[in-house]
């Protein structure tokens, strides 16, 4: 093969099994402490809780220019191989019309409708933590087959997307917006959704089919300059899958399979982001179609090395930097993650350097730095 010049070309070489000129780097998302430092101002790229009083306060502007220009500027100064969209970097809210939750308390707030919210410094984000509407039974009837209309492309969001891309689309990998993920389809969240998993899996069947055609209706959301779309459902937690295998073929596995074969038959890539201890469904995975597996997590007892030996001929690994480390650890610990990711992921390709989960909000500058000089040190394949 020719020389791999950029990063659209090093990534989809990566993903066809192929060897590149060097490891490609990337990661789900650069959270914004870490972006101010490399761009040298403030952000609301990956600034959620910034985001939320600026949409509540009307200032969706301000945000739509800084999204477009920051993230632009963090790929001149980041090797990034992959542009990503994830949350608080792309989709602009339309406004409501309607007054700004009153501040109650430090870091509190309440809406018209009732509705608690607080700033969680553990997510960084200001949450929902109380809703006075009842809780809702859920019935197959709320998961129509047919859908109806779809949700059109938002303008606002269309025009970050398109600066992005119209910059960086050329030599950058893009994995940008889409309809949806099926994932693990749990109505009301975990504890209900996994209730109805065991007393009533009508419902689960029908609102699997119901989001499929979801998903499939909103595909006007995909650019045409994009390269894949990176999924971020989780399907476990630290110690197993959020169901059983057996429950997760019985009536996630074909909707997924579906979804993804839709979206090659397209000529797009799908990337999987994916927490927790999925070690039981991977074969799944690899079965449904995803042409990568990212993040990894070493916390919830999933190696990438004994990934790497059972699935690495088959799935393309990304991660292998323990985001524990980036954020709690040494310079030293996150140099000893990216020399063992690289020595057990790097031959024979199909592997990505990047953290296990994202450079997450409370990562340390020395500890970013460090992760960056390894793997330029190790990653050129001569």
């Amino acid at each position: 093969m020719g020389p791999v010049v950029n990063g659209k070309e090093r990534v989809r070489t990566v993903l066809a099994g192929g060897i590149p000129d060097r490891v490609p780097l990337a990661d789900w998302s650069v959270d914004h402490d870490t972006v101010e430092r490399l761009i040298g101002r403030p952000t609301f790229l990956r600034n959620k809780a910034a985001c939320t009083r600026a949409f509540w306060e009307g200032r969706h502007a301000e945000v739509q220019r800084s999204w477009i220009e920051d993230t632009i500027a963090l790929h001149r100064a980041l090797p990034l191989d992959i542009v990503t969209f994830t949350m608080a970097s792309w989709s602009i809210p339309e406004p409501t019309g309607e007054a700004p939750p009153r501040q109650t308390a430090v870091d509190t707030w309440e809406d018209a409708h009732g509705r608690v919210y607080r700033y969680t410094a553990a997510a960084d984000d200001i949450l929902c933590i109380h809703d006075p509407a009842p809780p809702r039974q859920w019935s197959a009837t709320d998961f129509p087959a047919e859908p109806g209309p779809g949700r059109p492309p938002n303008p606002a969001s269309r025009a970050v997307v398109d600066a992005i891309i119209a910059e960086l689309g050329s030599e950058k990998y893009i994995a940008g917006p889409f309809g949806g993920e099926v994932g693990m389809v749990l109505p009301g969240g975990y504890a209900v959704g996994c209730e109805l998993l065991a007393s009533s899996p009508a419902v689960i069947e029908a609102a699997v089919v119901h989001r499929l055609a979801c998903c499939e209706r909103d595909d006007a959301w995909i650019h045409p300059g994009q390269d894949a779309v990176l999924w971020g459902d989780d399907f476990g937690h630290k110690t197993g899958t959020f169901c059983s295998p057996r429950m997760f073929r019985r009536f996630y596995a074909e909707a997924n399979r579906r979804r993804v074969d839709r979206l090659h038959r397209r000529g797009l890539q799908v990337l999987k982001h994916c927490c927790g201890n999925v070690r039981a469904i991977l074969d799944d995975f690899v079965g449904i179609g995803y042409d990568a597996y990212q993040s990894i997590q070493p916390t919830a007892g999933m190696d990438i090395v004994a990934v790497k030996q059972a699935y690495g001929d088959r799935l393309t690994l990304w991660g292998g930097v323990a985001v524990e480390h980036l954020i709690g650890g040494t310079p030293d610990d996150v140099r000893a993650d990216v020399a063992r990711a690289m020595a057990a992921c790097k031959p024979g390709g199909r592997f990505i350097l990047g953290s296990s989960h994202s450079i997450a909000v409370g990562t340390r500058w020395e500890n970013h730095r460090a992760m960056l000089a390894e793997w330029e040190r190790l990653a050129p394949y001569q």
